[in-house]
């Protein structure tokens, strides 16, 4: 009875990795549309306004050196009917006030009356905005249009303390958020498509997944709902009714769709001396010398890992062993005390040479 049960888990075990190994082979996961592309003529708009922000406890403009916060304070006064002459508006010394601007992101669709979250930034040398408040602000569009006002309790994720010459500050102090803080007054007209017509465009400009999308969304909508255009725009046809056009985007956007295999690349910021990669880079056989640096790379498997680094800085040499990966070189140079400037150029060399099997961006 024991040996049947053992054969039995045996056999199930069997089944069950016979079931995995098509999920694990599979090249590609499918993705949505909303996620792979979107939609043309939807999109979001930046507001931007200048304001002041009051109620500091010391914190704000010295305003000897940002005469430009006085004129602002001058100008709201006389607008309350508080009417001050030149000489006393540039005698006015506010340490609780700081001029800041004010940005927020306007979705599409947005309507009057709705919320909109805002960020405000000290333009001065304001050490503080926490605890003050923004008055009443606009927020203007590219074309000079208001679309928003912003008005409210400044957020600031941070804190600070000084005293004798000593100060600590924990996070960034000289901006801070408004959840909320601003009301749609303007509506920015968004038109969906055109002729009957709607179109996609793909975050990536990619042939294969465009085609794969087209098919995906005539398998599920009909033959002949979506057609490509080139690698990255893709037309459908879509009703005339709005309810229907609703209806019909809602199904569309959540389609399956696979996208095609990612190019292999290699990402590196020199500020930071960061290097990302994916799994498809491949390093062949290659030798670099930059300075005092001698690297010697002998790929007989590229693009696999787990090869043996030995690192010898006699003479500033440094050896790779057979089978080494990108990841493998990146390691014993950051060993050996590389600076990112040292990385990024020998990563382009390497893709000067025909080395790095990969695309290099550098941000």
């Amino acid at each position: 009875m024991k040996s049947f049960n053992a054969l039995t888990i045996k056999v199930r075990k069997a089944l069950l990795c016979c079931c995995l190994l098509p999920l694990l082979a599979s090249p590609a996961m499918a993705e949505r549309v909303k996620d792979l592309a979107s939609l043309q003529g939807v999109r979001n708009n930046q507001l931007i306004g200048y304001g002041i922000v009051v109620g500091l406890d010391g914190t704000g403009d010295q305003t000897t050196q940002t005469p430009f916060t006085t004129q602002a304070m001058g100008n709201m006064l006389s607008q309350m009917g508080i009417n001050l002459t030149a000489d006393q508006a540039t005698k006015l010394q506010l340490k609780n006030v700081a001029a800041v601007m004010v940005t927020a992101n306007l979705g599409a669709f947005a309507r009057p009356g709705q919320a909109l979250d805002v960020t405000v930034s000290s333009i001065g040398n304001a050490k503080s905005l926490r605890g003050g408040t923004l008055l009443l602000t606009q927020l203007k569009g590219a074309d000079g249009q208001v679309y928003g006002i912003a008005q409210g309790n400044v957020m600031v994720g941070g804190a600070g303390a000084g005293a004798g010459g000593a100060a600590v500050t924990v996070n960034h102090l000289a901006a801070g958020r408004i959840p909320g803080g601003a009301t749609v007054e303007r509506t920015v007209p968004t038109a969906l498509g055109q002729g009957g017509y709607l179109y996609y465009e793909l975050a990536e400009s990619d042939f294969g997944t465009a085609m794969n999308m087209v098919s995906a969304i005539n398998k599920a909508m009909g033959e002949g709902t979506a057609q490509a255009i080139d690698g990255r725009r893709i037309a459908l046809r879509a009703p005339d009714s709005a309810d229907a056009r609703v209806s019909f985007l809602g199904r569309v956007e959540n389609i399956e769709v696979r996208a095609a295999v990612a190019q292999a690349r290699v990402v590196v910021n020199p500020r930071t001396g960061s290097v990302v990669m994916n799994q498809r880079v491949a390093l062949l056989p290659c030798a670099v010398a930059h300075g005092n640096l001698s690297v010697v790379v002998d790929a007989g498997q590229p693009g696999r890992g787990g090869a043996d680094v030995q690192v010898n800085q006699d003479g500033g040499s440094l050896t790779v062993a057979a089978g080494a990966s990108l990841a493998d070189v990146v390691k014993a140079l950051n060993s050996l005390g590389a600076n990112p400037m040292d990385l990024l150029a020998i990563l382009q060399a390497m893709k000067a040479a025909g080395a790095l099997r990969a695309e290099l961006e550098v941000i």
